[in-house]
């Protein structure tokens, strides 16, 4: 197996741990019917978030190392709208994400009854709408990395 095969499995194996989880993490908080099972579907959400991340810095990583190795990539629409969607998604984290997610967090820290206020399905949907356009977004990037369209 050459380095670039080597590469390109590893790749797609970052593709699938990282964005896999990526996709289902609205829905392990979607079905939570009190502040227990949500708080619970949270702290699932977190550990997935961690392949996310994990996953997501292999595929960066090895692209541009594919990218170096055949340089011709350099030289292909397909891979440069996939590098500048990629960066447009991992900005949405810090500058969208985080600051609509941060109120969610203090609800669930703060919040002592057991049955789910009506402001946490305002938050939620806020930050679910962001979430679902990066996973958008997502699904784009895949579909230029099958298709190689341009």
């Amino acid at each position: 197996m050459s380095l670039y095969e080597l590469l390109v499995f590893i790749h797609i194996f970052s593709a699938i741990l990282g964005m896999g989880p990526g996709f289902v993490m609205i829905l392990t908080v979607k079905k939570a019917t009190n502040m227990t099972e949500l708080r619970h579907a949270y702290k699932i959400r977190n550990r997935l978030h961690i392949f996310t991340m994990v996953g997501g810095t292999l595929l960066l990583i090895t692209g541009i190392w594919m990218g170096f190795i055949h340089t011709y990539l350099f030289t292909q629409g397909w891979y440069w709208l996939s590098l500048a969607l990629f960066f447009g998604a991992l900005a949405i984290g810090p500058f969208v994400l985080a600051p609509r997610s941060k109120p969610v967090k203090a609800l669930l820290t703060e919040y002592e009854a057991e049955e789910i206020p009506d402001v946490y399905h305002i938050l939620s949907n806020k930050l679910f709408f962001f979430e679902r356009i990066e996973n958008l977004i997502f699904l784009i990037i895949i579909a230029l990395m099958i298709l190689k369209p341009f």
